[in-house]
């Protein structure tokens, strides 16, 4: 579980670190530092353990510049989904193979006395803090990615329409998917789906509107198929915690 966890928090830094300052080769190589760190300071430092940290930095850096190869003029949104997909899940397959974490990230966590952290285990806080990083930006790195592999775009910005920065998403949905991740992991299904059909009527008025069909219709399809894939991040991520 503690490889597996890593590997997240690669993912996540990664992708954060795009966001923050778009530098070629910068997110990927800090990606692929923290993750290296922070399985140093998890105690993992046998020969299987230091192999398996090369492999999930190595990943990382195939991660990070393939999605800015995906995202170019000439790439393909499938590589990336590819990667992300071939990794996760053999991360999972081998989860079992990976040995407890300890080392000062435990002996940090024996000492904090909060009740969220006091009782978890080194390999659980590393898959939540993995879990809860990959709601920020990697979620969105993966609906556009969907949504560029299936040639689905917002009407808005299509060449025939005004084109608009619609930039609000960008924080709401990482918002939204954080959540309904603490929401299912607290016990709160039920409230997390409250979340989920609220956001369906917020948009309703715009999505039924009777006015200029064929944008309507795209703009349906836009946002079904954003927040599905939106919401499969969380739900996916509660999966691996449950």
């Amino acid at each position: 579980m503690s490889w597996l966890g890593i590997l997240l928090i690669g993912f996540a830094v990664t992708d954060l670190a795009h966001a923050v300052r778009r530098v070629r080769f910068f997110p990927e190589c800090v990606g692929a530092l923290v993750a290296l760190l922070v399985g140093v300071l998890s105690g993992l430092t046998s020969d299987r353990d230091v192999l398996a940290l090369f492999v999930i930095v190595a990943v990382v850096l195939v991660w990070g510049l393939s999605v800015t190869w995906g995202f170019g003029r000439d790439g393909r949104a499938w590589l990336p989904l590819t990667v992300f997909v071939v990794a996760l899940s053999v991360a999972v397959a081998c989860s079992g193979l990976a040995p407890a974490a300890g080392g000062p990230l435990g002996s940090w966590l024996d000492s904090v006395t909060l009740p969220a952290l006091g009782d978890v285990s080194v390999d659980r806080f590393l898959l939540v803090l993995g879990a809860f990083g990959i709601q920020l930006s990697t979620g969105n790195v993966l609906v556009r990615l969907i949504l560029k592999s299936t040639g689905t775009i917002h009407p808005r910005a299509d060449g025939g329409m005004p084109p608009t920065k619609l930039k609000g998403g960008r924080l709401l949905g990482p918002l939204e998917r954080v959540f309904i991740l603490a929401l299912a992991l607290g016990g709160q299904v039920t409230a997390a789906s409250v979340v989920v059909a609220a956001k369906g009527l917020l948009r309703f008025p715009e999505l039924s509107s009777r006015r200029d069909q064929e944008r309507i219709h795209q703009l349906t399809e836009y946002f079904l198929l954003g927040s599905f894939v939106s919401w499969l991040v969380a739900l996916g991520s509660y999966v691996l915690l449950a």
